[in-house]
């Protein structure tokens, strides 16, 4: 899971507060027998509020920082990956990272702004949708 929690950098929570974001995550994945191999939040914004917090960052989404990082911690190919993402920061920090970038259209993107990198690959309505996509790209073994 990679997430921007600017929040931290504007002083609404502190960045302790992210263990239990990852908790529920966890205790409501387990019964579908989800689980995520690691968490990967930027608390960084360049406007925020706390100084620690606040300044330009490399994992900051649209940039690729978190996912560069997971990949690396996981051996990760990620020509062979996808970026699910509900606005277009996601798709662009997977697409710049050198995965195919999905669009969760939720309703939270409000900008569409679209460029080579914000384009998605495709755009789905939930995740089982984004599931089915990524098993018809998968190579196919006789």
């Amino acid at each position: 899971m990679i997430s921007n929690q600017a929040g931290v950098a504007y002083g609404y929570f502190k960045e302790e507060a992210l263990k239990g974001v990852q908790q529920k995550v966890d205790e409501l994945l387990l019964p579908a027998g989800v689980i995520l191999d690691g968490y990967y939040f930027c608390p960084h914004h360049p406007k925020g509020t706390v100084q620690q917090y606040t300044f330009e960052c490399d994992c900051h989404k649209p940039k690729p920082g978190m996912i560069l990082q997971a990949a690396k911690d996981f051996h990760v190919n990620l020509s062979s990956s996808f970026m699910i993402g509900d606005i277009l920061n996601d798709v662009e920090a997977g697409k710049r990272a050198g995965c195919k970038g999905i669009l969760l259209d939720n309703g939270n993107e409000t900008e569409w702004i679209l460029n080579e990198q914000r384009t998605p690959d495709k755009i789905v309505k939930n995740f089982k949708e984004a599931a089915e996509w990524i098993v018809h790209q998968l190579p196919k073994y006789p």
